[in-house]
């Protein structure tokens, strides 16, 4: 039936299966930092940040003006996603410009709308 969770009632393991998922299964630290990186996109003026990246280096007056946000709140943003090394800085001058720190963001990011859009 559609919607019903259906509960497993046996009492056994598959005990060659389990342990087979074990060894492939990524380390406990890895599994924490991708889930840290997953509450980091978590936030929608961050995903907002990283839309504009995909689209052009920016300063932060350029995003403050692009979302209408004070340039303290893109600045505090903009330091977690340094922090998460998902953008990176260049300066130039007084200026400093924001970009993505390399392709996967972008490319988790866009598999995500993918999925949402189905």
């Amino acid at each position: 039936m559609v919607g019903e969770v259906e509960i497993c009632e046996c009492n056994h393991t598959h005990r060659k299966l389990v342990d087979e998922v074990k060894k492939i299964m990524p380390s406990e630290d890895t599994l924490y930092d991708v889930a840290e990186l997953f509450k980091v996109f978590g936030d929608s003026t961050r995903t907002n940040i990283l839309t504009a990246l995909f689209e052009s280096e920016m300063c932060v007056c350029d995003i403050s003006a692009l979302l209408n946000m004070t340039k303290s709140a893109i600045s505090h943003q903009l330091r977690i996603l340094r922090q998460s090394k998902l953008v990176k800085a260049r300066k130039s001058g007084k200026e400093v410009f924001y970009s993505l720190a390399d392709d996967h963001i972008e490319q988790i990011f866009k598999m995500a709308i993918e999925h949402v859009n189905e």
